[in-house]
């Protein structure tokens, strides 16, 4: 009690508005799980086809980038508070309006990516900005702890119940037996708690960005190495959220045991993942960083290798702690790059939230391109089999380039980076 009630006493000495957003993102850390982990099982449980489950995706990450450049025009018209609040209400509507129907059809995945795309993008343009702007390099290691720390226990919490509410409404007949309206519930609770979280996010005295020009085609060299380490996160992402989904129902099992799975891998890395936020220092993100990359090429590798039920479960506990611990040293990285460069540069930081999505999507159109290209011209198999380790191999260049960065960042402190020879701005503006 007495080392809860010191880590209490920590968060209160951070800022205020620092702590709402934490409180905020609590909340929607329950909401997470569902709309990465079952709506891909729905889609895969009424088409039975691994390339549709990747088109849904690929369709949610074509429309971010959109909500991202749309997400920049409003902010000069509604508080970013507001835009929060949209993103993370739209989310639980579009997995309302998958849900309303058992027949996914090409048009049902294109209609439903493209709107829970946006509500993404809405999502994650705002919450990159109120962690930047409410934050200082000194405690977003913390901060970032914390956050994951969160989304980690609800990882476990919220897979477990829900893997067996689905699977207890198909054994004890509830509601007819129909699995299909068990997932319309959860829906139906995910709408409620992003309602919650809404109300606690307006709560918080939050500035926008400076109403200027955010479309560029011409950057700092620093910066452009910070978009190839956004493409080289991308090219897992889209694997990340749907690869669970595929390889249990089609090798373990159905929703309850995806759902136990995650749990359990939630429960080791939790603690973990806690104790490396409050305990990490800026120096420490390149490790960090690395150990969640080896672990997930470790896990890709063993998955091709034995390709059934046990190397599913060596890849899915590998996963657990490698995406937090992915993330856990990434943003850092990104949000010291965002200060960095805005500075020299003299551009507000929403010009780099929105041009890193447009690297993060170059990324995830090779990376999900390459499972649909197996997936066709060879078989659904072969794309889980072999896509995953190329990606997870390919993205171990991110240790490199993410040294590369952080050096880069240091020295521009002590002196000015060269300049690129012209700054081109484009129409997009909010003046």
């Amino acid at each position: 009690m007495n080392r809860l009630a010191r880590e209490y006493r920590v968060f209160l000495e951070c800022p205020r508005d620092m702590r709402v957003l934490l409180v905020t993102n609590m909340i929607y850390a329950f909401v997470l799980p569902v709309i990465e982990i079952f709506v891909a099982a729905y889609v895969m449980r009424n088409s039975h086809d691994v390339s549709k489950v990747v088109t849904y995706q690929l369709a949610i990450y074509a429309g971010d980038p959109f909500a991202f450049w749309l997400n920049g025009l409003l902010l000069g018209r509604m508080s970013i508070k507001r835009l929060y609040s949209v993103g993370m209400l739209l989310s639980a509507i579009a997995m309302l309006v998958m849900m309303s129907s058992t027949v996914i059809s090409p048009v049902a995945i294109a209609v439903s990516g493209l709107l829970m795309g946006i509500a993404s993008g809405l999502f994650w343009a705002n919450r990159g900005f109120l962690a930047l702007s409410t934050t200082t390099d000194e405690n977003r290691n913390y901060y970032y702890g914390v956050e994951t720390f969160f989304l980690t226990i609800t990882s476990v919490a919220v897979p477990a119940a829900i893997g067996w509410f689905i699977e207890a409404t198909g054994k004890y007949g509830w509601m007819g037996g129909d699995r299909n309206d068990s997932y319309r519930i959860i829906a139906v609770c995910a709408l409620a708690l992003t309602a919650a979280a809404s109300l606690v996010i307006n709560m918080g005295h939050y500035r926008n960005p400076p109403q200027t020009s955010f479309v560029f085609f011409r950057f700092h060299s620093l910066w452009k190495k910070m978009l190839s380490l956004a493409a080289l996160k991308g090219l897992a992402q889209g694997y990340l959220v749907t690869a669970p989904a595929m390889l249990i129902m089609m090798l373990v099992g159905q929703e309850g045991t995806l759902g136990l799975i995650q749990a359990a891998g939630g429960i080791v890395s939790s603690l973990m993942l806690y104790a490396v936020g409050r305990a990490s220092k800026p120096e420490h993100r390149v490790r960090v960083f690395a150990v969640g990359l080896l672990l997930f090429a470790a896990g890709s590798l063993v998955n091709m290798v034995m390709f059934n039920a046990t190397g599913v479960l060596i890849f899915m506990a590998c996963l657990v702690l490698a995406k937090p611990i992915l993330d856990l040293a990434y943003f850092p990285i990104q949000l010291l790059i965002i200060d960095t460069v805005s500075m020299i540069e003299e551009r507000n930081e929403y010009a780099y939230i929105f041009n890193h999505e447009i690297g993060l999507f170059a990324g995830r159109l090779f990376g999900c391109g390459l499972f649909l290209i197996l997936a066709v011209n060879i078989s659904h198999i072969a794309a889980l089999k072999y896509a995953l380790p190329i990606i997870a191999i390919l993205q171990i260049a991110s240790i490199w380039v993410a040294r590369n960065l952080i050096s880069s960042a240091g020295k521009a402190k002590t002196g000015p980076l060269p300049m690129p020879p012209q700054v081109v701005e484009v129409v997009a503006s909010r003046d």
